[in-house]
């Protein structure tokens, strides 16, 4: 009894693994989201399969799915460890009485908002921000998320949208790969290993569109995270439409090129989100209006904007 007793009840370490790789579709991408290695995330979730007897995950050379045993584990644990991490969070911070949940993006979050967020601090020292890591829309009540910061269109259900800023894109690699790859014209740029983000599959044939060039653009690496995808650029793996504002410092330190010089307004757009139930709440009032001075600030500074 005390054996089936242990193993219905697994690690909350186990579970959270699980849950991340289940919710984002990697074992790269939940361990960036946990800020573990790839190899701890993988004995988690193999050490849960062992201890429950099933299967969760079928591994391919193409990635990882859920099983049909797998998803439906997910879909059961994923209110349990909500609940959880609110609990968690309440008991942590309850002697605050201005609290704002932040769901941010992995690069724009660490590249372009925490160097700024002392500013924020130092003006609301009452409000405590808790920060979690979010790719694409979700459930504002059940992750206990009260803002989110969102790229792409400004559709959330049940959400107000605060639009914050667009993004130019240009190619980029590194100063070898163009020394050895001279790129004259656009056309030139179909015959070299082209970097895709998963979330935006549609980036580079929107980019030779507006060229005027309607061939397919060639399938190449695929990454999940805009910083992977710059430090595979600089390993001269290939060219990369980058938001150029996300890779201020390796232009500035010469460690990446514009490889072509033509620079695209992206699709997506940059959006303050909260959910229609807290737009008028204090901390989430005082963090959209910050953010929006910082934005107009960066935007005087940048030219295109």
């Amino acid at each position: 009894m005390a054996s089936l007793s242990r193993r219905l009840l697994p690690s909350t370490s186990a579970l959270a693994a699980f849950d991340s790789v289940a919710r984002l579709g990697s074992f790269s991408a939940a361990a960036e989201e946990l800020s573990l290695t790839q190899g701890a995330i993988s004995r988690q979730v193999s050490g849960l399969e062992e201890q429950l007897g099933i299967l969760l995950f079928d591994r391919t050379s193409r990635g990882v799915m859920l099983t049909a045993a797998g998803a439906d584990y997910a879909k059961a644990i994923a209110a349990a460890l909500s609940q959880i991490r609110s609990a968690s969070l309440q008991a942590m911070t309850k002697q605050h009485s201005d609290q704002l949940n932040l769901a941010i993006l992995p690069t724009f979050g660490t590249r372009w908002l925490m160097p700024r967020i002392p500013q924020f601090v130092a003006r609301h020292p009452e409000i405590t921000l808790n920060f979690a890591t979010r790719i694409g829309t979700f459930d504002f009540d059940r992750e206990g998320i009260d803002m989110a910061i969102h790229v792409g269109q400004p559709d959330w259900p049940g959400a107000e949208s605060t639009f914050l800023m667009e993004e130019m894109v240009a190619p980029v690699s590194s100063p070898a790969f163009l020394k050895a790859h001279p790129i004259k014209k656009g056309q030139d740029l179909l015959h070299l290993p082209l970097l895709h983000m998963a979330s935006r599959p549609g980036a580079w044939a929107h980019w030779f569109e507006s060229l005027g060039i309607s061939a397919t653009p060639s399938e190449g690496m695929r990454f999940e995270q805009f910083g992977n995808v710059a430090q595979a650029c600089i390993a001269g793996l290939g060219v990369a439409l980058m938001p150029l504002f996300l890779i201020d410092s390796e232009l500035a330190s010469g460690q990446l090129v514009e490889a072509f010089p033509h620079q695209v307004r992206s699709p997506s757009a940059y959006y303050a989100v909260a959910p229609v139930s807290k737009k008028d709440f204090r901390p989430v009032v005082a963090f959209r209006a910050w953010l929006l001075e910082e934005v107009g600030r960066y935007g005087e500074e940048v030219v295109g904007w």
